[in-house]
């Protein structure tokens, strides 16, 4: 049904990516579009954190020290499954490289580093291992086919089923290399969903061959607010978009029909974070609302150096938004299975900033090469999984240096993660979630010592480390994997759901055929879905996307690869 404006709720990627398909592909006027958000980045952030402790999310918790950076995640890119993202970035100018689109800005700095790590699992005592033996088995291979040459037609087999659920028979799968490497490639857990680890082996079959140096992966030149939001900011700008922040919606009316199952909104409601002030926002029927309909970094909190990220237990910003529609339609899902199970969604990451190279020529020495190649994984040789199994303690990434615009030459930006933050540390008594920023640099200098090579172990140059440290910023994501929570395919709603006139969902909470959710695809593929389908725009024009799953040379090299 198409409309001549749009309101949208949420400024992250997936919504900017709508605005701007309704401008280029719809002929829209910017001044036709208004967004209202919390903020102008979503999930994709990066900044000072001086700028991040004034953010909405950390003002009932003031850092003591708000020197440094911090970006609480990162996506990794894939140009061969990203089609829509690409697409997107070709429509607007980089916001770092003048004269390039943001795509060439982003190809450009590819071609220049390359990704392949030549230590991509590390393990206690033995230092770098080789990632590229799996160390799958008959069993192991003959599961992990079955999910390969699932049929779509097939996949609501997987429904409300884990991995652990589908792998109970195989707990050998969870001791072996390729489960190290994907699950911290991709962030799974053993509670995560059958069904989404089927989507990324359909979607990523590829990358099969080749995890253990991640040669896939591509990257952006600057943290992802830079080199992705920022870009999109400054157009939808120049175009006239309006986008006003501090506003957290928090109700629909929705319009009265005789057999109550028409969706159509008719007003918003919101609070000024800034005032506290309510305010209500008529809807009228030229109008289409495009609703971002969970985040995985809402409800998220900071720390610094001396202060652990404190828990948050607000159910999120848009998904309690979400769960109201919810209670008045049928057919939109069901939120709860993403933001109501904290023990399979939450992490926490850090930021560390340095003000001199020290641990990062360390991290050069130890893992071979050089910053911006690696994403490091450290091995537990003792056994603190459920199952009694060894498993990854901590991830690091380390960045091509500078990661941030303003980042001094003598600076140093690495992030890390811990995918399981109620286990205890190795070197720091402590759950993950409660070490403070330093006592996280602590246990990364510990777990580096486990598999330094030597001569001179790193824990030779622990004070100067220490010293060298401007800040290190732990972030608590209670839903950062939430999206890959069990669930049933009915649990997330469709770009435009069934009765709907003027509401749609975009993001990483929505059902879209063959998507995988956790990538800057998915997100921009429902928000162009969504401007299609307001604008008039024909279905047959979104971007074609490929199926690595139906190419018969990778399934054979995949094959191949099962049995090293």
């Amino acid at each position: 049904m198409t409309k001549n404006k749009a309101i949208m709720i949420g400024a992250g990627l997936a919504n900017m990516a709508a605005a701007v398909y309704l401008i280029q592909e719809g002929k829209w006027k910017g001044s036709q579009i208004t967004f209202y958000s919390l903020d102008d980045h979503g999930s994709n952030d990066g900044s000072t954190a001086s700028e991040a402790a004034d953010e909405y999310w950390n003002k009932t918790h003031p850092l003591e020290n708000s020197k440094g950076f911090i970006a609480r995640g990162g996506r990794m890119l894939n140009y061969r499954t990203y089609v829509d993202l690409m697409d997107l970035l070709s429509r607007i100018p980089s916001a770092t490289e003048q004269g390039m689109t943001a795509a060439e800005d982003t190809r450009d700095f590819d071609a220049k580093h390359r990704t392949f790590d030549k230590a991509r699992l590390m393990e206690g005592g033995k230092g770098i291992i080789n990632g590229g033996k799996l160390g799958l088995n008959n069993k192991d291979r003959m599961k992990l086919t079955e999910l390969i040459l699932m049929p779509d037609s097939k996949e609501e087999k997987l429904d409300n089923v884990t991995i652990a659920d589908y792998f109970k028979d195989d707990p050998h799968m969870f001791t072996t290399n390729f489960w190290y490497m994907w699950e911290t490639t991709f962030a799974f857990r053993v509670q995560s969903s059958a069904q989404e680890l089927r989507r990324y082996m359909h979607q990523m079959i590829y990358e099969f061959t080749q995890i253990e140096h991640l040669v896939g992966v591509n990257r952006t030149r600057y943290n992802q607010f830079e080199s992705i939001m920022l870009p999109l900011i400054n157009y939808l700008n120049d175009q006239g978009v309006k986008i006003v922040l501090n506003r957290r919606v928090t109700n629909f009316e929705f319009k009265n029909t005789p057999m109550q199952d028409e969706i159509t909104v008719t007003a918003l409601r919101m609070t000024n974070t800034e005032t506290g002030e309510e305010e209500d926002v008529p809807v009228d029927e030229d109008t289409a609302v495009i609703f971002t309909n969970g985040s995985i970094t809402d409800s998220a909190t900071l720390g610094d150096f001396n202060t652990p990220a404190p828990e948050n237990m607000d159910y999120g910003a848009a998904a309690s938004l979400w769960k109201k529609a919810t209670n008045r339609f049928y057919n939109l899902g069901n939120p709860d299975k993403f933001f109501n199970d904290r023990n399979a969604s939450e992490w926490v990451s850090f930021t560390l900033t340095t003000k001199d190279h020290t641990l990062l020529n360390e991290i050069t020495r130890i893992t071979t090469q050089v910053p911006g190649n690696a994403l490091n994984s450290f091995i537990s040789t003792s056994p603190i999984t459920p199952m009694g199994n060894k498993d990854v303690n901590m991830s690091i990434v380390v960045h091509h240096q500078p990661h941030f615009t303003t980042q001094k030459p003598n600076e140093s930006v690495i992030w890390g993660y811990f995918l399981y933050p109620r286990r205890t540390g190795e070197f720091v008594d402590k759950q993950y979630i409660k070490m403070t920023g330093k006592e996280m640099v602590e246990e990364l200098i510990g777990q580096l010592s486990k598999v330094d090579p030597g001569p001179g172990n790193i824990m030779d140059k622990k004070q100067e480390i220490m010293d060298s440290v401007i800040n290190n910023i732990p972030s608590y994501m209670p839903y950062a994997s939430a999206l890959f929570n069990n669930r049933a395919k009915t649990d997330r709603p469709k770009v435009i759901p069934e009765h709907s006139t003027n509401l749609a969902f975009t993001g990483e909470f929505v059902e879209q055929p063959y998507q995988m959710v956790f990538t800057e695809q998915s997100a921009v593929r429902s928000g162009e879905i969504a401007a299609y389908h307001f604008a008039g725009v024909p279905m047959a024009k979104l971007v074609k996307n490929p199926r690595y799953d139906k190419d018969v040379k990778t399934l054979a090299k995949a094959t191949r690869k099962m049995f090293e």
